[in-house]
């Protein structure tokens, strides 16, 4: 059994903040592989000659921006994807978790990958664009940005076609969800001692680990919901999709009869590639994030540490710790004196 902790040192929206700041970073700095994996699901003719050379082929096509293509409507759909995952994560833990306020590691995960499908339906809208812009060409854009994308999707081949392919992502989380618990079941035997006494870059390998085996697992899944996302009537080569389909089964079927069972997993190399850098960058970014804000409420002497300052009470909440610093400060002026608070606050 774990505990879900949260550290009340940092408020709601600084979390958000936090969460959205590496993820903006991470997401960014690892586009190219992202771009490269899903030219590589959807089957264009960029990939069809290996991993190495799609980069080649699309600088060569498209100039090297296109290695960024779709990056923009990524970025903004942290935010609303991060604050929601975030308010239905805490909504399932607590449907979870025991009368003690614990939550095993299969309840845990669980409530993720159910908090993870609510967040990706409401925002699914935003990955097909993403996947439109990502499979056309820029030199010679359909779309021409992203609300003209939206807007002509919605207006040429209607509101459904926003969700095409969204069962995917709640079929998908079945065997992500497998596959994560499966790793986090066995880390103690991986390491011979208890979680509970892991170190920070074991817990990071751990993570790296679990996204590896679960996205592998999940994979097939998002490889046909790419190539559902990208068919299109308004875009040349219907999205340069590499098989003709009329729905989920059949482009089930349509994959594995015309391009064998292991092409469910086109675009494997460059997913496996991005993870160590993905969550590198995310866990350090947020880190940072979180210790700035930290150092900003008081907490710590300094963003660059995660030493205490002295004589501040760890315990207490954001909103309690500057109510106190607001009393002490009021006493100090009413007395003229400075006072031992003015130590602690600086």
């Amino acid at each position: 059994m774990s505990a879900i902790k949260r550290d009340p040192r940092i408020t709601y929206c600084q979390s958000l903040g936090c969460g959205a700041a590496a993820g903006v970073l991470s997401r960014s700095l690892t586009c190219p592989l992202d771009v490269v994996k899903v030219l590589s699901q959807v089957g264009t003719f960029h990939a069809k000659k290996g991993f190495i050379r799609t980069f080649q082929l699309l600088c060569e096509a498209e100039g090297p921006r296109a290695l960024w293509k779709g990056n923009c409507i990524a970025c903004l759909r942290l935010f609303p994807y991060n604050a929601t995952q975030l308010s239905a994560f805490h909504k399932f833990v607590n449907l979870f978790m025991d009368d003690l306020g614990h939550i095993s590691h299969c309840g845990a995960i669980v409530a993720g990958s159910l908090a993870g499908i609510v967040a990706a339906l409401l925002t699914y809208p935003t990955e097909l664009i993403e996947t439109r812009l990502i499979v056309q060409n820029s030199t010679a854009p359909t779309y021409r940005g992203i609300v003209h994308a939206l807007l002509t999707i919605y207006t040429s081949e209607g509101f459904t076609a926003l969700y095409r392919g969204a069962s995917l992502s709640i079929l998908g989380a079945v065997p992500f969800s497998a596959g994560s618990f499966l790793v986090y079941i066995n880390l103690d035997k991986l390491w011979n001692k208890p979680s509970v006494k892991l170190t920070p870059l074991q817990n990071f390998a751990n993570g790296c680990l679990a996204a590896g085996v679960a996205q592998t697992l999940s994979f097939p899944f998002e490889t046909v919901k790419r190539k559902m996302q990208a068919q299109s009537p308004l875009l040349p080569h219907y999205g340069g999709v590499d098989v003709h389909f009329t729905g989920v089964v059949d482009c089930f079927k349509q994959i594995v009869k015309t391009k064998g069972f292991l092409s469910l997993w086109n675009g494997l190399t460059a997913n496996i590639l991005k993870i160590v850098p993905y969550y590198g960058l995310m866990f350090s970014t947020f880190e940072f994030s979180k210790r700035a804000c930290l150092y900003r409420n008081g907490y710590i002497v300094s963003p660059l540490s995660y030493r205490l300052s002295p004589g501040v009470d760890q315990s207490l909440r954001t909103e309690e710790l500057q109510e106190l610093k607001k009393m002490i400060r009021g006493k100090s002026f009413e007395t003229g004196r400075p006072s031992i608070g003015n130590k602690w606050w600086g």
